[in-house]
Parts: structure tokens; C-alpha cells; sequence
């Protein structure tokens, strides 16, 4: 179709109600076709249309996985401030307060590091299915 475009100077006119417009727009970005005119000629003149398909729970997986990484780079933060903080300490009392500290932060990091292991056993086994 790229080769005709020179030769197209005649244009075609036609009104869609709103509803009818998204509907069209979301067919066309859901397929191959670089813009809604190519979409249109495409069904126009009865020329397959290549759809892309997306997989639903691999969009879910990819969200949480990004929910989980931010979880275990702010446990990261907080552990790297901690143990900065421990260099500068002189005192017994603030020593004995970070190590309270530490303790909390390595269950939580645990406990999110076998949050992720569960996830990815049942992503898995989904998958194996």
C-alpha cells in the first residue's frame, strides 16, 4: 500500500458517532497498521488485518513484579542508610537501637524475597499448565 499513496488525491468523507470512533481507534491500535487511514483501506478492501494479542495475566504479572522491585529497592535504601549509619556511631545505646533496626529490616526483606518466590512458583506452575 505504500506505493499507491502518491496516487491517492480523492478523499472519502463519513460521520461515526462517538462510541462507533473509539471503537474503530481501538481496533486500529490493536493492530499492525501505522495509522487509522491504512486500518480503514485495510478493511475497505478486504486485506487481512494482523492484530496484536496481549496476554492479560502476563500484563498482571509484569505490574505486580514492578509493585514487588520498588518494595525490595526501598528495603534496599533503608538497609544501605542503616549500615552508613553504623560506620558513624560511637555509642553503645544508638549501636544497640540500630541493631533493633536491623533485625525489622531483614525480616522485611525476608519476608518479601519469599513473597517473590511464591509468585514465581505460581506464575509457573500457571505457565506449565
Amino acid at each position: 500500500m505504500e506505493n499507491e499513496d502518491s496516487n491517492r488525491t480523492k478523499r472519502i468523507i463519513f460521520r461515526v458517532s462517538p462510541e462507533e470512533y473509539k471503537k474503530i481507534e481501538r481496533k486500529s491500535r490493536a493492530s499492525t497498521c501505522a495509522s487509522l487511514s491504512d486500518y480503514l483501506r485495510y478493511c475497505v478492501f478486504d486485506k487481512p488485518v494482523v492484530t496484536v494479542y496481549r496476554n492479560g495475566s502476563k500484563d498482571d504479572y509484569l505490574a505486580e513484579m514492578g509493585r514487588l522491585r520498588q518494595e525490595l529497592n526501598a528495603i534496599g535504601n533503608n538497609f544501605n542508610q542503616a549500615v552508613k549509619r553504623l560506620h558513624t556511631l560511637h555509642q553503645l545505646p544508638e549501636f544497640r537501637n540500630w541493631l533493633m533496626a536491623f533485625e525489622v529490616e531483614k525480616r522485611t526483606l525476608y519476608n518479601k524475597i519469599d513473597s517473590i518466590k511464591e509468585h514465581l512458583q505460581k506464575l509457573s506452575e500457571s505457565w506449565l499448565q
